[in-house]
C-alpha cells in the first residue's frame, strides 16, 4: 500500500511516500524549483502543490500517481469551514480589501485560502507542470482516497511515530495550524491522544515571527537569525516580553498583541546597521521563549508522567530552546523531528494515515537519518561534468584526499549520496572547512554572503563528541546546542559561538559512511575529529540538489574545491 504525504498549505512545500509503513523518499519542493521555502505563506499561493517533490517520490518507487492508494494532506480546511458554512457549497471571496468586517474568518482571505485547499485533489490530478506529465497523466480523483489531516496531528505524528520511543509526551509549537498553535498529546504505540491545545490568535511562533519582521528579517524564513542574534544581547526587555506572554493553567497561555513599535521603537529596515538595541530585543525574546517552554514542559511531564518527550513544529527548530529543555526540563529523553517545520507535516500526515489504514500497532519505520532525497551515481555525475566541459579528476581515496585539502584550510563543496530531508545540511549537500582557524567563520560568511554575526556549526565523530562538547553523545540532526569544553575552545574557534556553545551534528559510520570516513581522515591528519559543516547554498537559495545545482553554486561562489561523488573540481 502506497501513501503519499503532501504539505502545501503555508510554506516549505514537501512530499513523501510510504510503502507498507516504510518511508521510501521525502523532499522539499524548493530543491527542485530553486525557490526558497517553495513559496511564501500567502493565501494566493495555496493552490500550488509540490509537484516536483511528488514526482521524485513516485520515481523512487517506480510508480505513477494512479498507483497511489491514499493521499494525506497536512491541513484540514473543514475545521474552519464548520458552523454556518458546513452545509454551503460556496463561500464569498472579497474582490478587494475594504473596511467591511470579515465575520468568523481570521483573515478576509481565508475563504480563498480554504477554497484552494478543498480543491487540492483535483489540482493534483490535472494541475501538474507539462514536463512532469509522465507520472501524473491519466489519473483521476477516484484512483486514490484523499485524507485531510489536521495540521497539528501531522506535526505530532511526524515526531512521535518515527521516534525511537514506544510512549512519549508530544509537544508541537508552531505559528498556526487551522486553529491550534500549540498542542499536547500522549503517544503510545501508534496512537496519540490530545490532552490540550492553545488556539489562535495566541501563538509563540507568530510572536517570534513578528519580532523577526521587527528586526528587519523575513518572517517565516529568518527566525533562526534572530536566535543567533540573541547571543550578542542583554535581557533589557525581558519584563516587556513576560508581560506579552502570560502563562495560565494546564499549558495555556495568551499573547498580548499590542503594537511592537510602541514597546520597542521603530522597526529596523533590512539593510540598516544592527545596534545593541536590536541585540537586546532578540536576547530578551529568546530568554522568555525558553522560560515559557520550560514551564510548559514541566506541566506536560507532570500530566503525562512519561520519561520521553517528542517535539515538532517550527519553534522546535530553535536549538537553543531545545537545549534549555534538555538541561533544565524534567524529561530524560528528547527526540525532535529533524524536519520539524512544515515540510515534516507531509511525513506526519502520511505516516498517520498509513498506521490508521493498516491498523498497525508496531513501529515499521524509525527515523535514524534524513538521507531521503535524490542521489546521483558517478556515471550520472561524470556525464554532466563532461557535457558542461568542466575540468576534473577522479579521486582514488575520497576521504583521505579531501581531508588533505581541508587540512590546507581550503573550503570545499561536499556532494555525496542522497540529499537530506529538512532544513539542515548533514553531510550530503554540505560546505565543509577546517574549524581550526579563527578566521574561518568570517570566511564562510563571506563565501555565503551571510551576516557576520551568524555562527557556523560543527560535525563531530560520534565517539569523540563527549571529549569536545559537554554532555554530548548522540545528536545527529543539529537540533541542540552544547557547551564547547573549556580546554577545547582555542582548538576549534571557528565553530565556538560567542556564548561558548556550538550546534553540533554527531556522525557514525552507519549513518553516512563516506562522511564518517572523511572525519576520521581529518582527525588522523590534524588531531581534530571535527569539521565546519554549513549548508551547500548561497544567500536566498535552497540547498543544492542536482549535480548542475552543485556546479553552478561552486562556480559562482568563493570556495576552493568541489568533491562531487568520486570527482574533484578545483579552481
Amino acid at each position: 500500500m502506497y501513501v503519499l504525504g503532501i504539505n502545501a498549505a503555508f510554506h516549505d512545500s514537501a512530499a513523501c511516500l510510504f510503502r507498507d509503513g516504510v518511508l521510501l523518499a521525502a523532499a522539499e519542493d524548493e530543491r527542485f524549483t530553486h525557490i526558497k521555502h517553495g513559496k511564501r505563506p500567502v493565501p494566493f499561493a495555496t493552490w500550488e502543490l509540490p509537484f516536483h517533490a511528488i514526482d521524485y517520490c513516485l520515481g523512487v518507487a517506480g510508480i505513477n500517481l494512479s498507483e497511489v492508494d491514499h493521499v494525506a494532506y497536512s491541513f484540514d480546511p473543514y475545521l474552519l469551514l464548520g458552523g454556518e458554512y458546513s452545509d454551503k457549497s460556496a463561500i464569498e471571496i472579497p474582490l478587494a480589501l475594504g473596511a467591511e468586517p470579515h465575520g468568523k474568518w481570521l483573515s478576509p482571505w481565508d475563504p480563498l485560502f480554504l477554497s484552494s485547499i478543498v480543491n487540492a485533489p483535483a489540482q493534483l490530478v490535472d494541475g501538474y507542470p507539462h514536463h512532469l506529465q509522465k507520472r501524473f497523466r491519466g489519473t483521476s480523483v477516484d484512483d486514490f482516497t484523499w485524507h485531510f489531516v489536521e495540521h497539528h496531528i501531522s506535526h505530532a505524528a511526524s515526531c512521535f511515530l518515527p521516534s525511537p520511543f514506544q510512549d512519549a509526551a508530544i509537544l508541537t509549537l508552531d505559528g498556526r495550524g487551522e486553529l491550534a498553535t500549540t498542542t499536547y498529546n500522549i503517544g503510545a504505540g501508534n496512537n496519540m491522544n490530545r490532552i490540550g491545545q492553545v488556539n489562535m490568535p495566541h501563538s509563540l511562533g507568530l510572536l517570534y515571527e513578528q519580532i523577526t519582521t521587527h528586526l528587519g528579517f523575513l518572517h517565516s524564513s529568518d527566525e533562526y537569525k534572530v536566535m543567533a542574534l540573541a547571543s550578542y544581547g542583554k535581557p533589557e526587555f525581558v519584563n516587556e516580553f513576560r508581560d506579552m506572554i502570560r502563562l495560565g493553567q494546564k499549558g495555556q497561555y495568551t499573547i498580548c498583541g499590542e503594537n511592537l513599535e510602541n514597546r520597542f521603537g521603530p522597526m529596523r529596515l533590512r539593510h540598516e546597521e544592527f545596534t545593541a538595541h536590536h541585540f537586546n530585543i532578540a536576547h530578551s525574546l529568546q530568554m522568555v521563549l525558553e522560560e515559557t517552554a520550560l514551564e510548559i514542559v514541566n506541566w506536560l511531564h507532570n500530566e503525562t508522567k512519561s520519561d520521553n518527550l517528542c517535539m515538532a513544529g517550527g519553534v522546535a527548530l530553535n536549538c537553543v530552546m531545545n537545549a534549555r529543555i534538555r538541561d533544565k526540563g524534567p524529561f530524560k529523553n528528547i527526540w525532535v523531528q529533524p524536519a520539524a517545520g512544515d515540510s515534516g507535516t507531509a511525513l506526519g500526515a502520511a505516516q498517520w494515515i498509513d498506521v490508521q489504514v493498516r491498523a498497525s500497532q508496531q513501529k515499521d519505520y524509525v527515523m535514524n537519518d534524513v538521507y531521503l532525497g535524490p542521489d546521483y551515481d558517478d556515471e550520472a555525475i561524470e556525464r554532466f561534468i563532461k557535457w558542461a566541459k568542466v575540468p576534473y579528476r577522479k579521486l582514488n581515496d575520497i576521504a583521505n584526499e579531501t581531508a588533505d585539502i581541508l587540512a590546507e584550510d581550503k573550503i570545499i563543496g561536499w556532494y555525496q549520496g542522497r540529499m537530506e530531508f529538512g532544513p539542515r545540511s548533514l553531510g550530503s549537500r554540505s560546505i565543509l572547512a577546517s574549524p581550526i582557524s579563527p578566521k574561518m567563520q568570517a570566511r564562510l560568511n563571506d563565501v555565503k554572503d551571510r551576516e557576520d554575526f551568524r555562527p557556523v556549526a560543527p560535525v563531530v565523530l560520534q565517539e569523540d563528541a563527549h571529549e569536545w562538547f559537554d554532555g554530548a553523545e548522540y545528536s545527529p540532526f543539529m537540533l541542540f546546542v552544547y557547551d564547547v569544553k573549556k580546554d577545547k575552545k582555542q582548538l576549534i574557534p571557528a565553530v565556538t559561538h560567542t556564548d561558548g556553545t556550538a550546534r553540533i551534528q554527531t556522525i557514525n559510520r552507519e549513518q553516512h559512511p563516506e562522511y564518517y570516513s572523511l572525519l576520521k581522515a581529518f582527525k588522523e591528519k590534524t588531531g581534530v575529529p571535527i569539521l565546519v559543516n554549513t549548508s551547500f547554498n548561497t544567500l536566498g537559495k535552497p540547498i543544492v540538489c542536482s549535480p548542475r545545482d552543485a556546479i553552478e553554486c561552486f562556480w559562482t561562489s568563493a570556495f576552493d574545491a568541489l568533491v562531487i561523488g568520486s570527482f574533484l573540481i578545483e579552481k
